[in-house]
Formats: structure tokens, C-alpha cells, sequence
């Protein structure tokens, strides 16, 4: 989720009560500090595509965060209190983050796999605009504000659960128009009803769109999981390939040739429903084999 959900997330929870002093301070910073880990931007941005949502996001930062912000702050209303807020505003960003499909390592430093609900987009407005009219109506009842943030909390809870059923529905009904061995279905921004998908047979993947209001599915692009081609192997000694490849929970990768140049381009499946070249890693080489250029898209 955004900056701004996130913040969001931190006023609904101090409307429940929590009015000692600095309370909001803290709800507002643990509620936005896991992404602290964006100052991974400045080593560029195939660093942050890998190491987003990784050591800031898993178990350890979410034991060891609020203790120290308990501590800093135990003299301005007790150590367990701050303990208490900071561990639910740390904790609400996690969740969060892991029902959207962007991948949250929620288990690191123990396990660097990333996990995902795969429920959200990775920016839903309706959660921000739900927990925004909740803030401002909080404020314009502050006698039933803690009333407000637990019904807004509560519908957040719905919203997302709604979401988990239709990602069910769909699931079931899209196992009934496409055979395959793997079925993974992905968020589109604003959708309910409509969901991305990707499938696998053992050697092929397949992307499209499931309608379960039009009782519809429309494919999109078939890809040959299976590539030998030398030009692969040599492209993933780049560094941007490999932490590319990190982040990737789908990737395929093609090969092109044109004259005197290879082009070898890594696209991740589960966001291709993006124009242009969101989610995608290339790298160029000569007819040697040489790479003369890489890059990535974001």
C-alpha cells in the first residue's frame, strides 16, 4: 500500500482512544516505518525492486521496532503502552502490504521468500478512501470516534474478506473454461468482478481475463516456459536481471535478435496487463555476447 493508506491506518487506530501524549506521533510513524527500507532507492532502482518489503517488512523489524520505540517513549506514559501502539501500527502495515500482490517478506529474516495474498491492488482507492472518510468523520464526531474507527475497521476487514471470496469464485470458475496445472489470479486496479490471470502446464504459461460478471474468459498471450538459448544464461550474471529475478514471481523470459544485437527481456505475468514496459528487465548485447546496455522497467 501507499505512504498515504498507511497514515491513514495509524489516525483510525488513535481514534480508538489512544490520547497520551505522543501517542499519535507514534501510531503515525510505526504505521509508515517499515518502508523506511525505500532508502534503497538511492543504490537504484533494481536495489529497491529486490530489497523492498524484505528485512523492515518481516518478523524480526515487527519485535524488535516497537520495543525500541517503547523505550524511546516509556517516560511519556509507560514503556507497555507504547510497546502496545506501536506493535498495532507496525502490524497493520504488514498486513496491508501482504494482501496486495507486490510480495511482502513477512517471514525474514527466517524465510526471504516473498508471500502475498494477491487480494489488492498495489494502490486500492477504495481502502484509502474508506479509511479517509472514516478519519474525517471521527473528527466532526469526536463523542463516538472510537464507535467510527472500530466500523471502519471492521468494513476495511469486509472489504478484504469480500475480496478473498471473489478471488474463490473466480478461481473455480476459471478452472472450468482453462485447463492447466496452476492457477494464480491477480488484483486489477479498480476491478471486482475482473480478474487477471496466469496459468501453467508444465512447458507453457497463459495470461487473461476472468469476468465473472460476464461469465467470461478472455486470453490474452501463450509463452513457451522453456528457453535454452545461451543468451539467457549469459544475461543473469547482470545484476539487474538477478534482482529482477528476486522480486519476479512469474517471469518469462524472450530472446531477439536483430542484426547485430541480442536483446534478452525478462517480463513478469502477473502485472503484463500494465501498458508499456511496467515489471520488465532487459539487457542488450553484441554480436560477441558482450552486454552493452541494461535496464529495467518500473
Amino acid at each position: 500500500m501507499d505512504p498515504v493508506t498507511h497514515t491513514l491506518s495509524g489516525v483510525i487506530i488513535y481514534q480508538l482512544g489512544f490520547n497520551r501524549k505522543a501517542a499519535l506521533f507514534v501510531l503515525l510513524f510505526s504505521a509508515v516505518a517499515p518502508d523506511l527500507d525505500y532508502v534503497t532507492r538511492l543504490w537504484g532502482t533494481d536495489i529497491f525492486l529486490r530489497y523492498h518489503r524484505g528485512i523492515t517488512h518481516g518478523i524480526l523489524a515487527l519485535g524488535l521496532f516497537p520495543l525500541l520505540t517503547a523505550f524511546i517513549f516509556r517516560n511519556k506514559g509507560g514503556f507497555l503502552y507504547y510497546y502496545c501502539l506501536s506493535f498495532l501500527a507496525y502490524t497493520s502495515h504488514l498486513l496491508l502490504d501482504l494482501s496486495n500482490q507486490y510480495g511482502t517478506r513477512i517471514l525474514s529474516p527466517l524465510d526471504w521468500t516473498p508471500y502475498s495474498l494477491d487480494l489488492t491492488f498495489i494502490i486500492d482507492l477504495y481502502i484509502t478512501i474508506g479509511l479517509l472518510l472514516g478519519v474525517v468523520l471521527c473528527i466532526k464526531n469526536k463523542k463516538r470516534a472510537a464507535v467510527i474507527a472500530i466500523c471502519t475497521i471492521l468494513l476495511l476487514v469486509g472489504y478484504i474478506g469480500g475480496r478473498a471470496y471473489l478471488q474463490g469464485q473466480v478461481k473455480q470458475f476459471l478452472k472450468t473454461k482453462v485447463d492447466a496445472n496452476i492457477y494464480k489470479l491477480y488484483p486489477l486496479p479498480n476491478g471486482f468482478l475482473r480478474w487477471w490471470f496466469v496459468t501453467k502446464t508444465e512447458n507453457e504459461a497463459q495470461t487473461g481475463m476472468a469476468d465473472l460478471f460476464m461469465q467470461k474468459v478472455f486470453l490474452y498471450e501463450k509463452y513457451n516456459l522453456v528457453n535454452n538459448d545461451p543468451a539467457v544464461a549469459e544475461a543473469r550474471k547482470n545484476r539487474i536481471i538477478q534482482n529482477f529475478l528476486c522480486f519476479a514471481r512469474q517471469p518469462y523470459v524472450e530472446v531477439n535478435r536483430r542484426q547485430n544485437i541480442t536483446i534478452v527481456t525478462w517480463k513478469e505475468l502477473s502485472y503484463s496487463f500494465l501498458p508499456g514496459d511496467k515489471f520488465t528487465a532487459k539487457v542488450v548485447m553484441d554480436r560477441n555476447g558482450k552486454i552493452i546496455e541494461s535496464r529495467l522497467g518500473f
